[in-house]
């Protein structure tokens, strides 16, 4: 679990739509605190983790590349 991939998106996502990243974790179904406690070296739990990508990925805006670098959950594979 690379907790950086999610600080990351949420700082590219946040600047591209001109939203602070509490804004952004609210889009993606998190906490609202989540981004600026991976920022300061604290972690979370796999869920959240996954839930954010997923939230991620659901909500990425068409006119920004996603990072080649971090693998983009296949929504259709979602488990309930």
């Amino acid at each position: 679990m690379e907790t950086n991939h999610l600080t990351h998106l949420a700082a590219t996502f946040a600047a591209h739509v001109g939203r602070s990243e509490m804004t952004i974790a609210r889009w993606c179904g998190v906490h609202t605190r989540l981004f600026k406690r991976l920022s300061e070296g604290k972690g979370c739990r796999v869920d959240t983790y996954n839930e954010a990508l997923r939230g991620f990925s659901a909500r990425w805006p068409d006119d920004l590349e996603w990072p080649r670098d971090i693998p983009r959950p296949d929504l259709k594979q979602r488990v309930a």
